[in-house]
């Protein structure tokens, strides 16, 4: 690191950071004069204020590990809380005709808790949908905005004077619809990349003076997606101040690869043409996160834009199968490791290629937890051989993916899975083996 500050470090005697106590750090700490701060480990479990008060310096909770000093003295962005986006996200719920209102209802409450801020009833052709006022009606009362999605004019009609918010969607051939309804209109153009008829309708709308969305569609690929995308470049720089809405299911929905960097790269693009609203679907088990991902990229995107930067170094909770920074241990590095170990419990740790186990008795290393079964000494200790399966199992996953592996700790998976909030100031509850 080669830091442009004095330090000292404090050999207390505790050979597990979460195992040490305020007290211990009190007694074995010296108050000495000179020094602006105090950083314990950051598996340190204690109250920092009551250390503060009795050094009367600030005491700080530092990393989880030695190797990430530098990231933590600021030589690596910090994660920044991300709260700001300019984009709305409509989110279908495609069979809604053949729900219940209630099965809607649930679907939706998920949908906006997950980040969604229209809830969009997907209607299906020739298919008759008797609830639906009864259906807007229930969302509105919950607290959603509604869109109808359909292809039948008698369903947009009677969608938007049941109290829609949006209306998908209307071209030059049901433009009349307008005239019946107030829910705001998603324009479209008369056929598949008909441009010129969605400038036309833009433009009829615009004299109106009322409130619209232009989707000139987003293709599959190899069904015209780069020439979908030059659409939209191409309207945005006719109607710069026309609000656009792109919907993505197209990419994501027909492409077999996970939609967490689909979603990022295509908010990017939105955020790039100033796109104001897209239409997510997600049906596919691969696009089952999508409101989640959008939401969370809608938001990275927003702050790279105002603080004119790169979406990178930002916020780690789009990067889900693969950390950015892998931390490993050099083979060098866990042998002197293992020559100062002094008990028999179980550290696992990762090289690059390989898994490590090690105690003051052996050091197995492996790529599978059935390559250490052999190795192991816990008797008839089953608590301990559950959680050294755990625990294997989880470093196999991380070794495998390049992620993070941190004994005593869940693999993280970004926004696709929430990580519990730890209470440091608390001693964790016993897990069901350490129980008697």
């Amino acid at each position: 690191m080669k830091p442009e500050f004095t330090y000292k470090i404090s050999q207390i005697g505790v050979s597990v950071a979460a195992l040490m106590s305020e007290n211990i750090i009190m007694r074995r700490v010296a108050k000495e004069k000179g020094y602006d701060k105090i950083i314990v480990p950051g598996k340190f479990r204690g109250d920092l204020k009551k250390l503060s008060r009795f050094f009367d310096i600030p005491v700080e909770r530092g990393p989880d590990d030695l190797t990430n000093l530098p990231d933590y003295f600021g030589l690596d962005s910090q994660q920044e809380l991300l709260e700001e986006n300019d984009c709305m996200i409509f989110s279908e719920i495609v069979d809604a005709t053949l729900l219940s209102i209630d099965q809607i209802i649930t679907r939706a409450l998920k949908y906006k808790k997950d980040g969604a801020d229209v809830i969009d009833l997907g209607c299906m052709p020739d298919t008759k949908f008797p609830h639906l006022e009864d259906t807007i009606m229930k969302l509105k009362e919950n607290g959603c905005k509604v869109s109808v999605d359909s292809a039948n004019n008698e369903e947009l009609v009677r969608g938007g004077k049941a109290g829609a918010d949006y209306l998908l969607s209307i071209s030059e051939k049901n433009f009349n619809i307008l005239d019946e309804v107030s829910s705001i209109p998603i324009l479209i153009p008369s056929s598949p990349g008909d441009m010129k008829s969605l400038e036309r309708i833009i433009m009829k709308v615009k004299r109106t003076n009322r409130k619209f969305f232009a989707d000139p569609i987003l293709d599959p690929i190899h069904y015209g997606f780069t020439e979908s995308i030059n659409r939209f470049t191409k309207i945005r720089k006719k109607f710069p101040d026309v609000n656009l809405l792109m919907g993505v299911g197209n990419l994501t929905e027909l492409t077999d690869c996970d939609s967490t960097g689909v979603n990022t790269v295509l908010m990017g693009i939105v955020s790039e043409l100033n796109v104001k609203a897209v239409l997510v679907v997600q049906v596919s088990n691969h696009c089952s996160t999508s409101i989640k991902e959008t939401d969370m990229a809608r938001r990275l995107m927003f702050f790279a834009k105002k603080n004119q930067r790169l979406p990178l170094g930002i916020n780690n909770s789009l990067m889900c199968l693969k950390d950015r920074k892998v931390r490993r241990n050099e083979v060098e590095e866990i042998t002197d490791l293992k020559n100062l170990i002094k008990d028999k419990n179980y550290r696992i740790l990762l090289s690059d290629e390989k898994i490590h186990l090690l105690n003051k008795e052996i050091h197995k290393s492996g790529i599978d937890p059935y390559d250490f079964y052999e190795s192991l000494n816990i008797g008839t200790d089953t608590s301990h051989a559950f959680y050294l399966g755990v625990e294997l199992a989880r470093a196999q996953i991380a070794l495998q993916l390049n992620k993070n592996y941190n004994q005593d700790n869940e693999l993280t998976w970004g926004v696709i899975k929430k990580e519990e909030k730890i209470d440091y100031n608390t001693r964790p509850k016993l897990r069901s083996t350490q129980k008697k």
